[in-house]
């Protein structure tokens, strides 16, 4: 597998409002929502992509329920991690399974163009291998 570089870190979030206070309105940090509680920048030096992510919908894209499941660690952030091309991530989600790694979705392409397999780290963490065209048009 090779990961061209770290393309999103999310900070997962049981009360948006709350994370809003200390990221948006303490850190004055450039996030901005599209008409939900996910908020995020590309405007931040050093990182690709910030958001506050919430937990519902982190549940919703790996599981499609608003729900966490009561067996799995509740992650506190997602680290997406990308790759040269769609394909690709179809390798590396192998490789991961090849390497006894549960994958917690395969790949797939979101609504946005984003083609993305996720699981979860030993830490908790939801770890993405992607493939985002828009972040690669910005190099």
């Amino acid at each position: 597998m090779n990961v061209e570089f770290l393309a999103t870190v999310a900070v997962i979030a049981p009360d948006p409002p709350a994370s809003r206070k200390l990221y948006v309105d303490a850190l004055g940090l450039p996030l901005e929502s599209h008409g939900d509680d996910y908020h995020h920048s590309e405007q931040i030096d050093g990182c690709k992509s910030f958001g506050i992510w919430p937990l519902s919908q982190a549940a919703e894209a790996c599981f499609g329920t608003p729900q966490w499941p009561v067996a799995k660690p509740v992650p506190q952030v997602s680290i997406e991690f990308d790759v040269v091309d769609a394909a690709a991530v179809g390798r590396a989600a192998r490789e991961l399974e090849q390497a006894g790694h549960e994958l917690l979705h395969p790949p797939r392409e979101e609504p946005w163009g984003q083609t993305v397999a996720r699981l979860q780290s030993p830490e908790g963490a939801i770890i993405g291998i992607s493939y985002t065209p828009m972040l690669h048009d910005k190099d």
